[in-house]
């Protein structure tokens, strides 16, 4: 015969213990969204810029954002398809930076007057804002200033050189 004292108490360990692992097995992982998640290989992911594309050290590094020279043809002032892409690389850094601002300023060659040159290199700086504007850049962000034949990149008189001296810089004031 058992004794009724020892069945109760096994009767009780028993519950006890089905009741610990009961609640034992319920417990799952809380992952908490200010953590990184996990890679199956136990590496940490995190985003690789927080403001998106670009961060302002890509000014100094970014191939696209490096090209700050728009160059144009005798007399003109459309912007050539060769440029757009940069033009494409400034306007997106622009708009995830709203308190960097740029100034185009708007170059000549020699050939023509001092003020058809004044009014040609604005007209190209002009042209450049535009396709900045268009692209998502703020107005605010953009000034376009005009020196005409005045700050000559190249002095030789011949076509090769003239070329080089038709053109808008970016020059970014303030890169944040």
């Amino acid at each position: 015969m058992s004794h009724p004292n020892l069945n109760t108490f096994f009767r009780v360990a028993l519950c006890g213990a089905l009741v610990l692992s009961i609640a034992a097995c319920s417990k799952k992982a809380v992952k908490h969204d200010d953590q990184p998640a996990n890679n199956d290989n136990g590496a940490t992911t995190q985003p690789t810029k927080p403001h998106g594309k670009y961060s302002p050290g890509d000014l100094n590094t970014d191939s696209c954002l490096l090209q700050r020279v728009v160059y144009f043809d005798y007399d003109k002032a459309e912007i050539a398809s060769d440029f757009r892409a940069a033009i494409a690389c400034h306007a997106e850094y622009l708009r995830e930076f709203p308190g960097a601002r740029v100034t185009l300023e708007g170059n000549t060659d020699e050939r023509g007057t001092r003020e058809y040159n004044l009014g040609l290199g604005e007209r190209r700086g002009n042209a450049v804002n535009s396709a900045l504007s268009s692209a998502g850049a703020s107005s605010s962000q953009l000034n376009v200033v005009s020196y005409g034949e005045e700050r000559a990149t190249c002095k030789e008189h011949a076509e090769s050189c003239w070329h080089k001296n038709r053109r808008v810089e970016i020059v970014y004031s303030s890169k944040q």
